[in-house]
């Protein structure tokens, strides 16, 4: 959604983040929505080389999404995949009951999903009217 957003889909960026659900592999770590987040700022603000220099608005910018993440689960007692969706990513039946039940801890991973996006758009505006 975020390079939709800044109209610069990269199919290999996308490819590359395939692994964050779940928690990063099914592990139930780290949020993955929170690392894609992380990853489009880095791919505004980040440096391609070691050669270039990095922008410091990737660490504010990155510093500002992760308190917006982390005030967003905090009902859930953490950010990890694990504290929001309470599943065990290599119990097939749970994973299984988790896609198709509607009532399943997915419905608060979705809701997750939106109002994260919103609050990275957001964030991204603001910074983009700011550099005018």
């Amino acid at each position: 959604m975020g390079q939709e957003k800044l109209n610069r889909v990269d199919e290999e960026v996308i490819k590359a983040v395939g692994a964050f659900g779940g928690g990063i592999a099914s592990s139930g770590n780290v949020c993955g929505i929170l690392l894609g987040g992380v990853a489009l700022i880095s791919s505004i603000h980040s440096r391609g080389n070691l050669d270039e220099k990095e922008n410091p608005r990737l660490w504010s910018l990155s510093s500002r999404l992760i308190k917006e993440f982390d005030k967003l689960t905090e009902e859930f007692g953490g950010s990890n995949c694990r504290d929001i969706v309470h599943l065990d990513w290599k119990d097939r039946n749970a994973v299984k009951e988790y896609y198709s039940n509607p009532d399943s801890r997915r419905r608060f991973c979705i809701e997750l999903v939106g109002d994260f996006a919103f609050i990275l758009g957001e964030l991204l505006e603001k910074e983009a009217a700011r550099e005018k």
